[in-house]
């Protein structure tokens, strides 16, 4: 069994100042997957991390302070490949893959488009680039866990306000119909293979006391290739953990590491 956690910290180095090493150290998994560390690797003191037997692979933005991606693993991993191979994305540190034999995990961290019309067009780019890379890996990587912030809500049941949020950004009629269509190649959103309830959210606004009123969006996920669904054992949301406005998210899948 091995246990699988993915965080958008927000920022890694204002994390660890919210405790965020014991919490980790509390919750032991065995592979993380991080996303908008806003941080280069010289920036941090690793022994933290190697402290509790992880090995620590990192891709960062070009822009210092900005997006980014990690994965830390107790398992060293066979290859980590940094990026997609597409220069405008990798160029901000979004996509980070570690295999394990015949499985793989990606640390993924999809575009925002809240804060304008040219971010939105990027973030459209973005998914309409990301199901080919996919499909192309899906060809030789069949057993894969896709973990990160897809910044998209995929059903009313995952927003707080449905209605007042029709027109937003991460709620958009075609950024839902992207997942629906995505999740129809052969994916499957373990979250909500295993909790039908309302409520559950991974990220909250700073503002209006959007956590304590838990006024709440589901953006955050662990998404699976339908061939490893019998071996999906616990998928869950860790609404306690404060260290950043997401929460982390864990799945438990039946998978040898090493």
């Amino acid at each position: 069994m091995a246990k699988f956690l993915s965080y958008n910290v927000n920022g890694i180095r204002a994390a660890m100042t919210k405790d965020w090493i014991n919490w980790l150290k509390s919750v032991n998994p065995d592979v993380v997957c991080l996303q908008e560390t806003k941080a280069q690797s010289d920036q941090l003191d690793l022994k933290e991390f190697e402290k509790l037997g992880y090995k620590t692979y990192w891709f960062s933005a070009q822009k210092k302070g900005y997006s980014s991606v990690a994965i830390f693993s107790k398992t060293e991993p066979d290859h980590v490949e940094y990026g997609c191979g597409i220069p405008k994305y990798d160029d901000e540190g979004r996509i980070l893959r570690a295999d394990f034999g015949d499985f793989s995990v990606l640390s993924c961290y999809f575009p925002s488009g809240s804060s304008g019309e040219d971010r939105q067009d990027f973030k459209m780019d973005f998914l309409a680039d990301f199901q080919p890379y996919i499909d192309e890996l899906k060809k030789t990587r069949k057993k894969l866990l896709i973990s990160g912030d897809i910044n998209i809500c995929h059903e009313a049941i995952d927003i707080h306000n449905p209605v007042s949020n029709k027109n937003s950004s991460g709620f958009l009629p075609e950024e839902r119909a992207w997942v629906t269509g995505f999740l129809k190649t052969g994916f499957v959103d373990t979250f909500r293979h295993l909790n039908k309830e309302p409520g559950n959210y991974t990220w909250w606004s700073y503002r209006f006391s959007a956590r304590k009123k838990n006024l709440g969006w589901r953006i955050d996920y662990h998404l699976i290739s339908e061939n490893l669904l019998p071996q999906l054992k616990k998928s869950e949301i860790l609404a306690d953990a404060v260290h950043s406005d997401h929460c982390p998210i864990l799945v438990e899948l039946d998978v040898k590491l090493g």
